[in-house]
């Protein structure tokens, strides 16, 4: 996911608000006109208006801005951070304006941000996104936020401590010096259902006090932006400045916080998401009182288990998570998790999309004992880990090294059943090889020599340097061993065979190949 962008993807709000739009609350018209049956399930429709209910709640959602300090290089967008940037991108290019000296050092820019949030506490305690409070970073360059100000619905305005700010659940919370301020409180979003009417209050496009209403589309829903994806999905118009602002039910409490929309234009497309109640309050909570958060850790690179990497493992789909990595001397490790693994429940909890390895262990307190069941090599096994403290994410995405330039000389000495079968021609890994390839000493493998761009292998993504670790989960250091793997597989009347495939210094990857090499 990227910030700030309008682009065909979810993207965090962060910005500048909308067109209103206006919604018929036919919801009371329809349970009148619906089967008995579908009142027992929906007993409350929508209110004949929402005014009430809305002119209780907005007093107490604000809007938060931010004086951010953003450094671009003189050759760059000379118009980084005003309101003419998007302008000069489409139609000015990169170039210009600042001189065309590479050398030239780098100039500091002020640029605005905006977005909502609301009071949760008569002193003045605030929630909010940490995306809006911290800054997003640019292709222009780093972003430094210097100060920040929270303006009420009657136009008074504060500025802002930082009580507290967690990345991985982009939560944060602020402090502005008032008393006897109205104040909202979080409801229970587990009760949260799809078809339930809610409405949104905060600030797009810098529309001060918008309410929008809508339903609930989805829940548990995952947008790639992080390990923690639950968010609830909305029709409700959400736009960018949205962020940090509360989602309610019809009873007027949070139940989410509006965080993200799915749009190729950047305005709203009738797709909202927003962090559930649920997921927010205990880490609200926690750094009101200044703690620094604490989630559980396991010590494993995960997958999901998709269509091509369970019918490699003759498993079903969307159950379990496959291990790609096991971290030395973390939890997995020390439980005896190996590579390869397929986690189908923590404590009981079933893994799945929905419930994601990542979010069950996040939330298991650090130093508790956890039962993993699992599947190795088909059958089932059950370990107990003694979870560790998860690290800061920054420090975990520094051990996802890449190198994706090297590749390998040589010959390929692959037989023809791998080519046939897999579209690929393989080379047995030697220490040489490895060292081109800028692998730690003793990688054992096969090297991709070449590629079947016709191939499903070519389809998937195989590149030439690419080295395969394993094949249907066995470890192969020959061609040789490649194909008695490969021709294990097919005897075993698998349509598919899994890799295990390493780029570079990243982390391996299952994918599973068609073993028709289609």
């Amino acid at each position: 996911m990227r910030y700030a962008y309008a682009v065909t993807a979810a993207m965090l709000l962060g910005g500048a608000a909308a067109t209103v739009v206006t919604q018929s609350p036919l919801g009371a018209q329809v349970a009148q006109n619906a089967p008995s049956q579908m009142a027992a399930v929906a007993p409350r429709g929508a209110p004949m208006s929402f005014a009430d209910l809305a002119a209780k709640l907005q007093p107490a959602v604000v809007n938060i801005s931010t004086t951010q300090k953003v450094q671009v290089n003189r050759q760059q967008n000379p118009f980084a951070g005003s309101p003419f940037e998007d302008f000069f991108r489409r139609f000015g290019g990169q170039g210009g304006g600042g001189g065309s000296d590479d050398n030239s050092p780098p100039q500091t820019r002020e640029a605005m941000s905006l977005g909502s949030g609301f009071i949760i506490s008569a002193d003045g305690y605030i929630v909010t996104n940490n995306h809006v409070i911290s800054g997003v970073p640019t292709d222009q360059g780093k972003v430094t936020v210097s100060s920040i100000t929270v303006t009420l619905p009657d136009r008074k305005e504060y500025k802002a401590t930082v009580v507290g700010k967690d990345a991985a659940s982009d939560l944060a919370v602020l402090k502005i010096q008032a008393t006897n301020l109205p104040f909202v409180e979080f409801g229970d979003s587990t009760k949260t259902r799809v078809g339930d009417w809610i409405i949104a209050i905060g600030n797009p496009f810098a529309l001060g006090g918008t309410v929008t209403a809508g339903i609930v589309s989805a829940i548990h829903r995952s947008i790639g932006s992080g390990p923690y994806d639950r968010y609830i999905q909305t029709d409700a118009a959400i736009n960018q400045g949205n962020s940090g602002g509360p989602m309610f039910d019809l009873n007027g409490n949070v139940v989410g916080i509006n965080t993200a929309i799915y749009s190729p234009s950047g305005g709203n497309v009738g797709i909202g998401f927003a962090i559930p109640a649920e997921q927010a309050k205990p880490v609200v909570m926690q750094l009101m009182k200044g703690e620094r958060i604490h989630r559980g850790y396991l010590g494993v690179g995960i997958q999901e288990m998709t269509d091509d990497v369970a019918a490699g493992l003759n498993l079903p789909k969307n159950r379990g998570a496959i291990i790609s990595r096991v971290e030395p001397g973390q939890p997995a490790a020390r439980a005896g998790v190996q590579q390869g693994d397929v986690i189908v429940k923590v404590n009981g909890q079933d893994v799945s999309p929905d419930n994601t390895l990542s979010y069950i262990v996040a939330g298991q307190p650090v130093g508790s004992r956890v039962r993993l069941d699992l599947i190795r090599n088909g059958k089932p096994m059950t370990l107990t880990a003694v979870l560790a403290e998860r690290p800061p994410e920054d420090q975990l995405a520094a051990a996802d090294g890449d190198n994706d330039d090297a590749t390998p000389d040589g010959t390929p000495n692959a037989p023809a059943s791998i080519r046939n079968s897999l579209g690929l021609s393989l080379q047995t890994l030697t220490p040489q090889i490895a060292q081109q390839l800028g692998l730690a000493s003793g990688t054992r493998g096969v090297v991709i020599v070449s590629v079947d761009p016709s191939s499903d292998a070519g389809a998937k993504g195989l590149q030439k340097g690419d080295v395969i670790l394993a094949i249907a989960q066995r470890s192969v250091s020959t061609t040789a061993e490649a194909a008695a793997a490969v021709d294990a597989a097919k005897r075993a009347n698998f349509k598919t065979v899994l890799l295990l495939v390493q780029r570079g210094n990243g982390p391996a990857r299952y994918i599973g190949i068609d073993l028709t090499g289609k």
